[in-house]
């Protein structure tokens, strides 16, 4: 579904990614984990032709990304960004339909995929006339996804979408999102830093270090089987409180 061969990215002395070679599965969510910085965010947006590569090749559907069909290939993949990136003088319903809107959709056409994807993601129909500031911010994650799938694309991009909402408020989306995933059956790339969210995602986890990819696999593949002492520090330093004492517990000679 998607391709990166030989992909670098720099900005100015920094080496966002380097040499990457990556292969997205159709039909799976993949994950990309990794530290700040490590390039899981450069890798998206060079996917949606945001940024171009420096050296390397983005492929989306088996077709070379370039400048003279970038704009056709952004119609069939959808993008979540952390702070979902609505319009603040834009309704829920004008930010969902604005790119439908702009391709010529007729107005019940409009109307009847809103309504079909309120009832995917939850969302409330008494709120589309709502601006963002007047909605919670799970909502407006809600509005951000109705966004992407407005034009029902093949792929869905979504970079960290749950990382600025409270821990009530992530859970609830996560399992949303993950019951969206299994309905619309679509190829989802996500990005995230948690290993926990990583592990609930997952069909694959691609763990990324200083722009360059570090392992692939399972959650319980990183675990079990590192390929990289990196690997297991990494883990390590994100066990919860309630994990490490429970291995403290587990490790007591009674």
């Amino acid at each position: 579904m998607i391709e990166l061969d030989n992909v670098s990215k720099t900005y100015g002395s920094t080496r966002a990614l380097d040499s990457i070679d990556l292969t997205i599965l159709p039909l799976r969510t993949t994950v990309l984990l990794g530290p700040s910085g490590c390039g899981k965010s450069t890798l998206i947006r060079l996917i949606i032709g945001l940024i171009k590569p420096d050296e390397g090749s983005v492929y989306v559907e088996g077709e070379l990304l370039t400048p003279n069909n970038i704009f056709a290939l952004r119609k069939r993949m959808g993008y979540v960004i952390q702070d979902g990136a609505l319009f603040p003088h834009l309704t829920a319903r004008e930010n969902v339909s604005l790119i439908a809107k702009h391709i010529g959709w007729n107005r019940d056409r409009i109307q009847n995929r809103i309504v079909e994807l309120c009832g995917l993601t939850k969302f409330p129909v008494d709120a589309l006339n709502r601006y963002p500031a007047q909605i919670s911010g799970g909502q407006r994650q809600r509005v951000s996804l109705m966004r992407a799938l407005m034009l029902d694309p093949d792929i869905l991009l979504l970079d960290e979408p749950l990382g600025a909402l409270d821990p009530l408020i992530r859970f609830e989306l996560q399992t949303d999102l993950k019951e969206i995933f299994k309905t619309l059956g679509k190829t989802v790339l996500m990005v995230t830093h948690d290993k926990g969210e990583a592990g609930f995602f997952e069909d694959t986890i691609v763990l990324l270090r200083d722009g360059c990819i570090i392992q692939q696999g399972t959650l319980s593949d990183l675990v079990k089987k590192p390929a990289d002492p990196f690997v297991t520090r990494f883990i390590n330093a994100q066990r919860s409180p309630l994990e490490s004492i429970q291995n403290k517990a587990d490790s007591k000679v009674f």
